[in-house]
């Protein structure tokens, strides 16, 4: 094989990896039943006209199993904050006190679990998408190079069919992870 596919698939499989790393961090956010500050921290705030995430902007503790605590250190972002958390999906009902917002991590009914997994599963999905599209550009250049004369037509099509056995090999790998979550999810 050839240097220059070497360093095609080299890049392809850095992206795949990094696509499943992204997935994995975004899944390991959607939290179940019990208050942790992942469940916020990552939450777009709109502070001074630049979208921030909440971990930036504010403390986040959780006093017990069931309450989280924000502290913004700017008051004047009070606000912001407590629009964020009622716009995310987590349906979470924010009650602004003085200088802190306490949110009340309700337990968790059938119909919410089934929410959350819907939730963990568009993840899932999207990381997917972004595999294929990986897929999807890897063959484009192959096609590129083969054309250009750089690489045979059988370079060519063994090129593509290790690029498919990356790709399902990734898919995979985000469907073991969907399938945990939605195990998590469901069990609690």
């Amino acid at each position: 094989m050839p240097e220059t596919l070497k360093a095609l698939f080299k890049d392809i499989e850095k992206r795949m990896k990094s696509a499943i790393h992204v997935a994995e961090d975004e899944l390991s956010h959607v939290k179940t039943g019990r208050a942790a500050p992942a469940l916020v921290e990552n939450f777009e705030v709109e502070y001074y006209g630049t979208m921030t995430p909440l971990q930036q902007i504010a403390s986040i503790s959780t006093p017990d199993a069931r309450t989280i605590i924000i502290q913004p250190w700017d008051k004047n972002v009070l606000q912001a904050v407590e629009k964020a958390i009622w716009k995310s999906e987590l349906g979470f009902n924010p009650i602004v006190d003085s200088n802190i917002i306490r949110i009340s991590v309700p337990p968790l009914t059938e119909e919410r679990r089934k929410e959350i997994a819907k939730l963990a599963k568009k993840i899932a999905e999207e990381a997917k998408v972004s595999i294929r599209n990986l897929r999807r550009e890897a063959n484009d250049e192959l096609k590129k190079r083969e054309k250009a004369g750089d690489i045979s037509e059988d370079e060519s099509k063994k090129s593509t069919a290790e690029v498919q056995k990356m790709t399902d090999q990734y898919i995979n790998e985000i469907e073991g992870l969907w399938e945990r979550k939605e195990k998590e999810i469901m069990s609690l």
